[in-house]
């Protein structure tokens, strides 16, 4: 079975990070800039930490690209942290150098501090923290870029919107949107500060945040993730681990702080009743089997139905604050505040730049293993002809098949 997958590695500070992927079809055509964009993208978004104002992130292409395509071997990513001067010696992979940086001892609560700590026996906070930083998701945004432009091959196109921030979140209801209406909010999203496609909303997103400076606090929010073209058949039901809706939550769930993810109508379908919320099913000889709602966010069965593949995540606040939360030194246990490093105070927008980069992934993963092969024109038959044998079958009645 083909299988696409990635790897990556590099901590926050250290010298940068690195992203091997396996898997990819050759003759792919791979654009440096629109992986930079896309990494552009990330690092915008009001509430955002000092850091952007130091990276500007760049990806370097180490392997598995020739003359802007893909071979079909490994393709290796690199992207420099432009901090590192800074931590050479704190960092240095080889060498103690004794007075840098002393330990960090008080967990923050709500990170991977003491959790890790625990886990893997370290006396140095910093030994978890600068892997579980959301610093990581910089790799994955170039590999999502790279995902994105192989779907583009199949016209599948991925976008985000953010819908709330703190407490104000805008009510809409994506059952009923169509691929062009999705389109246009991200488009929309990508105009504003916020990524909101609504003016009266970015507003009140602003407001939300401006007080959580103020307080030296932080704060979370939510976003709409979805992909649009996406064929019926990706994912399968014959498998836990092969369902496309398992798949997609796990990959959202996994980038750093969100806390809830949701396909199509999610939690609110639990309150409703049947009748209301399954996308009904019609058939015209020009459209096939088609459906006039997306309550259900395009997978049914743990396979994709057709519909755009819709997912709501949301993200609780970050959990560094210039305003420490209790803690206790992890030597002395005696109560103190948590350890403060460099962060942001709403990171909502870049994490639904994020989100993009994640579904992308596994929408292309799942493509590959439907219709894979070792380059993309053999991709492309085999896409091809499944499309034409869905268009083409005949749906016959059992009676007429037995005769």
């Amino acid at each position: 079975m083909p299988m696409l997958r990635f790897l990556t590695a590099g901590e926050s500070h250290g010298k940068g990070l690195t992203g091997i992927v396996e898997g990819m079809p050759s003759g792919v055509e791979i654009l440096v800039e629109e992986i930079n964009n896309e990494l552009k993208r990330r690092q915008q978004g009001y509430g955002r930490g000092a850091r952007m104002k130091i990276e500007s992130d760049r990806v370097e292409i180490l392997s598995g690209i020739r003359w802007g395509k893909t071979l079909g071997s490994p393709i290796t990513l690199f992207i420099k942290n432009r901090d590192w001067d800074n931590w050479e010696k704190a960092m240095n992979p080889e060498k103690e150098y004794e007075g840098m940086h002393p330990p960090l001892t008080k967990p923050r609560p709500g990170h991977a501090d003491l959790a890790g700590l625990l886990k893997y026996q370290h006396l140095d906070i910093r030994n978890v923290l600068e892997r579980s930083s959301a610093r990581e998701t910089a790799m994955r945004v170039a590999i999502g870029a790279m995902a994105k432009q192989f779907l583009k091959c199949f016209n599948i196109k991925i976008g985000s919107f953010v819908i709330g921030i703190g407490p104000k979140e805008k009510e809409i209801e994506t059952a009923y949107l169509d691929e062009t209406e999705l389109l246009k909010l991200s488009i929309l999203a990508d105009n504003s500060i916020v990524r909101t496609p609504w003016k009266e909303k970015e507003d009140e997103f602003i407001e939300v945040i401006e007080k959580a400076i103020k307080n030296g606090d932080t704060v979370g929010g939510s976003f709409i993730v979805f992909a649009t073209a996406v064929p019926p058949g990706l994912g399968s039901h014959v498998h836990w681990d092969r369902k496309l809706d398992a798949k997609i939550a796990s990959g959202i769930m996994s980038i750093q702080a969100i806390k809830a993810v949701e396909i199509g109508d999610g939690v609110s379908l639990g309150k409703s009743l049947g009748s209301k919320v399954m996308d009904e099913i019609f058939y015209s000889k020009k459209r096939s089997f088609y459906r006039k709602t997306n309550h259900l966010g395009g997978i049914e069965g743990g396979i994709s139905n057709g519909m755009p593949v819709i997912v709501k995540a949301t993200m609780k606040p970050i959990p560094t604050l210039r305003k420490a939360l209790n803690s206790v030194d992890i030597f002395t246990k005696e109560s103190s505040l948590a350890s403060y490093e460099r962060s942001d105070v709403c990171a909502v927008p870049a994490a639904s730049v994020i989100g993009e980069a994640v579904l992308a992934w596994h929408i292309a993963e799942a493509f590959v293993e439907k219709f894979g092969g070792d380059s993309l024109e053999e991709v492309r038959k085999n896409f091809s002809f499944y499309i034409k044998q869905i268009v083409e079958t005949k749906w016959l009645k059992n009676s007429e098949l037995k005769g």
